[in-house]
């Protein structure tokens, strides 16, 4: 049994209700041998690392058998998560590794200190990263720049859009088409 656990993007008090994450949750529970994880981020607007993190291992319960899935400050969360645990996946969405100028993303502690990318790469099995061009909060060359990093350590498969945005839609079929094609590998 695989287990997913969706860890969204700051700003949203009410998981299911936000973007595409509730959606997503319910087509996950449709997906023979998967389960999902999906509450209410606590600290949800500063997404406090020292907050998340210890969040994502014992309310999420991310283990070795864990894909998480992690958009926006979720992303970030991921990545600094995989580099002290070992992860089944990760599937990235508008992912980023510095805080790019903004007062809350430099507040919430992910971008203190170095990023470990070869225990990240080391302590997953495989990375997705969802990314698009027209990004209007992470710059697609940004969102390369993680790429780029863990590519020097593993390779990363990357679903390039054009028209997606900061991928805030209500569905998000493409992510649930990674997962079904990940969990039966």
């Amino acid at each position: 049994m695989a287990k997913v656990a969706i860890v969204p993007g700051n700003g949203c008090d009410e998981v299911r209700d936000c973007n595409w994450y509730g959606w997503a949750e319910q087509q996950l529970r449709k997906v023979d041998n998967v389960e999902c994880a999906l509450q209410n981020m606590p600290d949800p607007l500063y997404a406090k690392r020292s907050i998340w993190l210890p969040f994502m291992e014992k309310s999420l319960g991310c283990d070795a058998q864990t894909i998480v899935v992690g958009h926006s400050s979720g992303s970030v969360a991921a990545l600094r998560y995989a580099e002290t645990h070992r992860l089944r996946g990760i599937v990235l969405v508008s992912a980023y590794l510095s805080h790019m100028g903004d007062q809350l993303e430099a507040a919430s502690g992910y971008f203190d200190g170095d990023w470990n990318w070869e225990a990240i790469c080391s302590n997953t099995d495989w990375i997705v990263q969802f990314a698009s061009q027209d990004d209007h909060l992470v710059p697609f060359a940004e969102q390369m720049r993680v790429v780029k990093e863990l590519k020097r350590f593993k390779e990363v498969d990357v679903r390039e859009f054009t028209d997606r945005n900061h991928f805030m839609q209500d569905a998000f079929p493409e992510l649930i088409d990674v997962i079904e094609q990940r969990t039966k590998a």
